[in-house]
C-alpha cells in the first residue's frame, strides 16, 4: 500500500487556517435517520456553508497557501457549480483575482451566484458546451497567462482543506464517532477525512459512497490507479467525475477506506425524505452519505455522522426526482395500451383494470394512423408497491392488449 503525500497535519493546519474565517457548519442530530437505522445520527450540515457547499474550504486553502508573485497573477478555475462559488468567495475574500469558466449548460442562478460571490474580483467566462469543454478552456488560459490554476479536488492544500471537515466533527461531538459516511466524487474530500481520521481515530469506520452512475474512485481502487470511466450519469452532477485524482486515490487506497455506491432511484427517495421530513434542500450529492445509511451494518446506539455536502439544487428538478423515487419504490409503472377504437374504451379500462387507489398520471397516444386500435403509452402511480401484481392479473385478463415497459427499456429515455 503505497503512502499518501498528505497528512493529517496539514488538515490540522487547514482547519485552523480555516477557523479565522469560515464559521463552523452545525452538526444536527437527525430524528429521522436515528429512528431508522437505531443509532444516533448526526449531520454534518456543510450545505450551510455560505457557497452551500464544503467546496469553499479547499478553495481558500489552495489560495490562501499562494505566493504574493502567485497572487498577484490571479487564479482560474473550471466548475459547472460548487467549485466554482468557492473559488469565487475565497478570491474575494483573499483579494486575488479570479476567472472562472462555466459551460454554457451551467444555469443562469449559478452563474448570478457565482458573481455575486465574487464581486469585482471575479470574472465569469462561459463558454463550450459543456465541462470539459470550459475545462480546457482554463488550462489555455492559465497557461498563457501564467494564472494559477485552482484544482477542484486533486491538490494537496485543496484536501487539506476539505478534510478539515472531519476536524470539526471530532471538535463538536467532542469524541471521535463509530461510523462517518462521506460523499464521492474526485475524492477530495474523502481523501482529506479520511487522512486525518485515520491518525486521530483508529476505531472509526469511514465509508465513501458514490453514484452507481459514476463510481470513479472504485474503479480507480480495483485498478490500483486512477482510470476514466466509459460512462458517466450526469445525474449526481456534484459528484458525477470520469477519473479520480492521482492523489486522491493515494490517500484513500493507503487508508483503506471503504466504498460504496447508490441507486439514483434510491438517492432521490431520500432527498425527497430529507426535504419532507427534515426541512433539509440537498442536491443529488449532498443526500448520498444518509441514502445509503439504511443499508449498512449498524451497531445500535453507536455514533453515526453523514456528511450533507451541498445544498445548491435546482427547484426545477424536483419533478424528475419525485418520477424517480416512485419508480424506485414501485409505485409508478408504464404500459403500452392498444385502446379500441370506440367510445366506452378509456372508461372500461378505469372501470376494470384500475384499483382503488391507482391514478393516471401520463396519458399519450403514440401512433393514431390504425382506424381499429389507438396505442397508448400510459403512466399509472400505484397507492402502494405492492398493488403491481394485482394490477398486472387483472391487466391478463382485461380483452385490452396491454405491454409493461421496463425501465431498462431505451422508450424510459422518452417518457415525459
Amino acid at each position: 500500500m503505497t503512502a499518501s503525500p498528505l497528512t493529517a497535519a496539514a488538515v490540522d493546519s487547514a482547519a485552523a487556517l480555516l477557523a479565522d474565517v469560515l464559521p463552523a457548519t452545525p452538526l444536527q442530530r437527525s430524528e429521522r435517520l436515528s429512528a431508522v437505522t437505531g443509532a444516533e445520527v448526526w449531520l454534518k450540515r456543510e450545505d450551510l456553508q455560505p457557497v452551500r457547499s464544503y467546496k469553499v474550504r479547499g478553495a481558500y486553502t489552495f489560495i490562501a497557501h499562494l505566493s504574493d508573485e502567485q497572487r498577484a497573477k490571479g487564479v482560474v478555475a473550471a466548475s459547472a457549480g460548487n467549485h466554482a462559488q468557492g473559488v469565487a468567495l475565497a478570491g474575494r475574500r483573499l483579494g486575488v483575482r479570479a476567472r472562472i469558466y462555466l459551460p454554457r449548460n451551467t444555469p443562469r442562478q449559478k452563474r448570478d451566484r457565482v458573481a455575486t460571490l465574487g464581486g469585482d474580483l471575479v470574472e465569469v467566462i462561459v463558454t463550450g458546451e459543456v465541462y470539459d469543454d470550459a475545462a480546457a478552456a482554463a488550462v489555455a488560459d492559465a497557461a498563457r497567462s501564467g494564472a494559477v490554476m485552482v484544482p477542484a479536488f486533486d491538490a494537496l492544500d485543496t484536501m487539506a482543506g476539505q478534510g478539515s471537515v472531519a476536524v470539526e466533527i471530532v471538535q463538536q461531538l467532542g469524541r471521535t464517532p463509530d461510523l462517518v459516511t462521506v460523499p464521492v466524487g474526485g475524492g477530495g474530500l474523502l481523501g482529506g477525512m479520511a487522512t486525518w481520521l485515520a491518525a486521530n481515530s483508529s476505531t472509526t469506520r469511514l465509508v465513501g459512497v458514490e453514484p452507481e452512475g459514476a463510481a470513479s474512485m472504485a474503479a480507480a481502487l480495483a485498478a490500483g490507479r486512477p482510470v476514466e470511466l466509459e460512462e458517466v450519469s450526469p445525474f449526481v452532477d456534484g459528484a458525477a467525475v470520469r477519473r479520480a485524482g492521482d492523489l486522491t486515490h493515494a490517500a484513500v487506497a493507503a487508508t483503506g477506506t471503504h466504498l460504496t455506491s447508490v441507486s439514483e432511484g434510491a438517492l432521490c427517495v431520500e432527498m425527497l425524505a430529507m426535504y419532507q421530513s427534515d426541512g433539509i434542500i440537498a442536491e443529488p450529492a449532498g443526500a448520498l452519505a444518509t441514502a445509503v445509511l439504511p443499508d449498512l451494518r449498524i451497531e445500535p446506539g453507536a455514533t453515526v455522522v453523514a456528511v450533507v455536502s451541498g445544498g445548491n439544487n435546482d427547484v426545477s428538478r424536483y419533478a424528475e426526482i419525485v418520477e424517480k423515487a416512485l419508480i424506485h419504490e414501485g409505485r409508478k409503472h408504464y404500459f403500452l395500451v392498444d385502446f379500441p377504437q370506440e367510445p366506452g374504451a378509456l372508461r372500461r379500462f378505469l372501470d376494470e383494470v384500475l384499483g382503488p387507489d391507482d391514478d393516471i398520471a401520463y396519458f399519450e397516444y403514440v401512433k393514431r394512423s390504425n382506424r381499429e386500435t389507438g396505442p397508448a403509452l400510459v403512466g399509472l402511480e400505484l397507492g402502494h408497491a405492492d398493488d403491481l401484481l394485482p394490477l398486472l392479473a387483472r391487466m391478463d385478463a382485461s380483452p385490452l392488449t396491454m405491454e409493461r415497459v421496463d425501465p431498462s427499456s431505451p422508450l424510459f429515455r422518452f417518457i415525459g
